[in-house]
């Protein structure tokens, strides 16, 4: 994560409330970052959807981000940029939400 490869992120649990880590892939937009869930049982989207309020932390800096999940030209932008950034195992993407994160 030091290395920017990766972002944890941290969103509430739709059911319990708690914070939830997990550790994903993610291009840079500008000042925000965008993500793509594999699928839309993907926990932390789903935690997104009912919370769209979120943590961030990349190259050992943290910061409260808000997610908006992303539709059509916008969210296929992202697939591709991740496609470009980690290679062909990244086009299992295609098939879940995608979503920028931008600075809270």
């Amino acid at each position: 994560m030091a290395w920017g490869k990766a972002i944890v992120l941290e969103t509430r649990g739709r059911h319990s409330g708690l914070p939830r880590r997990v550790t994903i892939g993610f291009a840079e937009s500008g000042d925000d970052l965008v993500v793509a869930a594999s699928t839309d049982a993907t926990q932390w989207a789903r935690n997104l959807e009912a919370d769209p309020a979120c943590h961030v932390e990349l190259r050992g800096l943290r910061r409260a981000c808000q997610a908006r999940r992303l539709a059509g030209v916008e969210a296929e932008a992202a697939v591709v940029a991740l496609i470009l950034k980690y290679g062909t195992p990244a086009e299992r993407l295609s098939g879940g939400p995608a979503y920028r994160l931008s600075p809270a």
